[in-house]
């Protein structure tokens, strides 16, 4: 059954890069992405853990944690990793999960038989602090994800889980955001002192309010 958005995310136990994890456990309160990779040894795979290695500074500074799945075993993944460190110059510095019977990819409905009836597809999950799903992505084995763009949904997510906005359109951080529809025009006066603009009578924009 697919996961949509707003389901929770099911637990799991796996041996990973990092030894056994307890999915749950592992994340905690945290924010979580989970991305998986069709099989160890593939070119754009590589480059894309490479990727997320290098931000990794970047998903803490957002309470994130990361955790790959690739359906080969662990010994496989111990070999990939000296190839992602040669090839990108990132040490993979997160769990990278074995699914050899392929158990959590078709839990979380990795596998998509029109696609592949073997390999899972490029998925990515956004998993909140209270374990439900945020944002899900299905990408095809030729295309490589943009983890910047990760990086800002997830500043998007966060923000508008604590305020009443809402992201425009190539939203980034920092930038003005949208009341939502809900919010009175005397509610958002009091709400966003930095006052708005009514650019229509339900589009209002307002400077991001945790500036």
């Amino acid at each position: 059954m697919a996961i949509r958005l707003g389901d929770v995310a099911p637990d799991f136990t796996a041996d990973t890069t990092d030894g056994k994890v307890n999915f749950y456990e592992w994340k905690g309160n945290s924010w979580a992405v989970l991305f998986s990779h069709p099989k160890d040894f593939t070119p754009v795979c590589t480059t894309e853990l490479g990727a997320v290695a290098k931000l990794k500074s970047e998903f803490e500074k957002r309470n994130t944690k990361v955790i790959g799945l690739s359906v080969d075993p662990v010994d496989s993944h111990t070999r990939w990793a000296g190839d992602i460190k040669d090839v990108t110059g990132a040490a993979l510095n997160f769990p990278l999960i074995a699914d050899p019977d392929r158990s959590i990819a078709m839990m979380y409905d990795m596998i998509h038989p029109n696609a592949s009836e073997t390999a899972t597809v490029r998925s990515v999950f956004i998993i909140g602090p209270d374990n439900k799903v945020k944002l899900t992505l299905t990408y095809p084995a030729s295309t490589g994800r943009n983890f910047a763009e990760l990086l800002r949904v997830i500043d998007s997510l966060q923000l508008t889980a604590n305020h009443q906005v809402a992201t425009p359109a190539d939203w980034k951080h920092g930038e003005d955001v949208i009341i939502v529809p809900a919010v009175s025009d005397e509610d958002a006066k009091k709400k966003f002192p930095k006052g708005f603009v009514a650019k229509k009578p339900y589009l209002r924009v307002t400077p991001q309010p945790n500036q």
